[in-house]
């Protein structure tokens, strides 16, 4: 057996996430569904993390093990004339066995966009929707709040398992205001669950002058599940890309 490294994008607002579940599609059910179709075999596949429902990605990676020797032009050609429409693998790439997607990511990349533009229905599927033009100096200073290593209880999932460690770190966090929408940058060596829906929606609520700065910081402080009530809406949230070594994580 070869171990396979792939890069995929998708639009997973049709989806119920990454995750395979019942009662719902999901993006790594159709993956695995046409891997068996070109292997003759069930071909397990692990992502570097799960993306919930209507998330997107641009850069999500997964690996698997096959014994056949597969090149990335045909391959990829193959994977991508029985995928549906909204889910294009990018690159399939031979690695080392002991290759792991998710526990060898050295740290990820997610954006998060959000548009005033209610009028636009391109829009509804690929952006959050904020009625209220947003003070985005406001939004760039209380940024600053999360940049560096913080306990981030306070800003992830009420059902998160109280043995896994809540403590990351998060290098990069921008506030870029485009002629139609807002886009928000994070980096960081890895991310809780709901941890950026919930930040995005903070800083919105920032700029609308709802919440100061001293409030969010004490939101942090703070360390409880319930501090934070705000998240984001999912559509606007994008898995951009994940790192595997410092130098690229780094340059992001």
């Amino acid at each position: 057996m070869m171990r396979y490294q792939a890069i995929v994008s998708y639009d997973g607002f049709a989806y119920g996430g990454w995750q395979k579940q019942t009662n719902t599609n999901a993006i790594q059910e159709e993956i695995e569904n046409v891997l068996l179709k070109i292997n003759g075999y069930d071909t397990p596949i692990i992502a570097s993390g799960r993306t919930d429902a209507k998330v997107h990605a641009k850069g999500q990676v997964f690996h698997f093990d096959s014994d056949r020797i597969l090149d990335d032009f045909h391959f990829t050609r193959a994977m991508n004339s029985l995928l549906p429409s909204d889910i294009r693998i990018q690159h399939v790439y031979q690695t080392s066995d002991d290759f792991h997607a998710r526990f060898d990511a050295f740290g990820k990349r997610y954006d998060y966009l959000v548009t005033n533009d209610i009028k636009n229905p391109f829009y509804e599927r690929y952006m959050g929707k904020e009625w209220k033009t947003l003070d985005i100096s406001m939004m760039q200073e209380c940024a600053q709040v999360f940049l560096g290593e913080h306990d981030f209880t306070s800003f992830t999932s009420n059902k998160i398992d109280p043995r896994k460690p809540r403590v990351k770190t998060i290098r990069k966090l921008e506030v870029i205001a485009h002629q139609d929408h807002i886009q928000m940058i994070f980096i960081g060596t890895g991310f809780l669950r709901y941890m950026v829906r919930m930040i995005a929606q903070t800083l919105i609520e920032a700029g609308k002058h709802r919440i100061t700065k001293q409030q969010i910081q004490d939101m942090l402080n703070a360390k409880d599940k319930h501090a934070c009530r705000y998240k984001a809406d999912p559509q606007g949230l994008y898995l951009i890309e994940v790192f595997y070594n410092e130098e690229d994580y780094l340059k992001g």
